[in-house]
């Protein structure tokens, strides 16, 4: 990946909680202070090819981007679980994937945020080794404050 971060949250919770709030895409706009809105694209339980539309804002604008479930591995007797989520914006393919680890009678949840410019040029090259720092400061925020939001979903559960 061109520009990826990697953050970790212990959360008091087992599994099976933890998952269900990461996989609870339709009611992850009232978890999550980021999320201003969520659009459901496809129906059923959170599993591979599960689509919706997010909105956030961040930096002051209003983005939507459509995401999907490309891999989901839920907690299940001696595996903690994994998931990992989709986009295509502007050129490039985002990735953020969520595994959950047993520690400590709770869950390490390990959010990993990549994205990749799918047909670089010298002029988005340029622009990513510019501004993709900034960029990923500005995103790390945003998922430490995720992860912060789920953990304390999941505890009170």
């Amino acid at each position: 990946m061109d520009h990826q971060t990697s953050l970790t949250q212990h959360i008091s919770a087992p599994a099976d909680k933890v998952w269900a709030v990461i996989s609870d895409i339709p009611g992850s706009a009232a978890t999550l202070s980021g999320i201003d809105s969520i659009q459901m694209l496809s129906t059923g339980p959170y599993a591979e090819g599960t689509r919706w539309k997010e909105t956030r804002t961040m930096m002051g604008r209003a983005e939507t981007v459509e995401l999907w479930v490309s891999q989901c591995e839920p907690p299940s007797t001696g595996r903690a679980g994994s998931t990992t989520v989709k986009a295509l914006r502007g050129g490039a393919d985002y990735t953020t994937r969520f595994s959950l680890a047993e520690r400590d009678g709770g869950i390490d949840l390990t959010v990993t945020f990549g994205v990749e410019v799918l047909k670089p040029t010298r002029a988005s090259k340029l622009m990513m080794a510019v501004l993709g720092p900034i960029g990923m400061r500005i995103t790390r925020k945003a998922l430490a404050r995720d992860l912060r939001e789920i953990a304390a979903k999941a505890e009170s559960l």
